[in-house]
C-alpha cells in the first residue's frame, strides 16, 4: 500500500495582511488602547479619536512586520524603519502612508494602509473606526512619507 501524499501548505502572509486591512473597515476593535499614566488608567486613543497608530501597528504586529503596538505615529514610524521599511516615492499595495498635519487635525500626523487604486484605509477620527477613502483626502492632506518593505512579500 502506498502512503497518501501530503499536500504542500505554504502561508500566504501578504494576502492575509491585505485581507486583514480590508476586513477591518468599520471595526471598533482598534478604538481603545489603555495605558497607566502616573498610576491612573487612561485611554491613550481617546475612545478612537487618536487610533490611527494603534490600528496600523496592531495589524503590522499580528503579521510580524514590526515589533510592537504603538499609540503614536512617530513611534510607529520608528519601529517601521527599524524593521526594514524604507521610504518610497509612490505607494504600492500594502505600503504605509504617513500624512502631514492638515486643517482641523490639531497638528497631528496620520497614517494608514495603501490598498491600490488611489485608496487607503485609515482610522477616521470622527467615526472612530477604520474607513476606506481617497489616499489624499480629496486634496485636504499632504503626504509626508510612504513606507514599504519588499521583504514582506517573501
Amino acid at each position: 500500500m502506498s502512503e497518501a501524499v501530503k499536500p504542500k501548505i505554504i502561508s500566504r502572509q501578504f494576502d492575509t495582511y491585505l485581507a486583514m486591512i480590508e476586513n477591518s473597515v468599520g471595526s471598533s476593535i482598534f478604538k481603545n488602547l489603555y495605558i497607566d499614566r502616573d498610576g491612573k488608567k487612561e485611554d491613550a486613543t481617546k475612545d478612537g479619536w487618536f487610533s490611527c497608530a494603534f490600528y496600523v501597528s496592531s495589524i503590522l504586529v499580528i503579521c510580524k512586520y514590526i515589533k510592537e503596538i504603538h499609540a503614536t505615529v512617530s513611534s510607529t514610524v520608528k519601529d517601521l524603519k527599524n524593521s526594514g521599511w524604507n521610504e518610497i516615492s509612490e505607494p504600492v499595495l500594502g505600503s504605509i502612508v504617513v500624512w502631514k498635519p492638515g486643517a482641523n487635525t490639531n497638528g497631528h500626523y496620520h497614517l494608514g494602509f495603501y490598498i491600490g487604486d488611489n485608496m487607503v484605509i485609515s482610522n477616521d477620527s470622527l467615526k472612530k473606526v477604520p474607513t476606506k477613502h481617497d489616499w489624499l483626502f480629496g486634496g485636504a492632506r499632504e503626504v509626508d512619507m510612504i513606507l514599504w518593505n519588499p521583504q514582506i512579500l517573501k
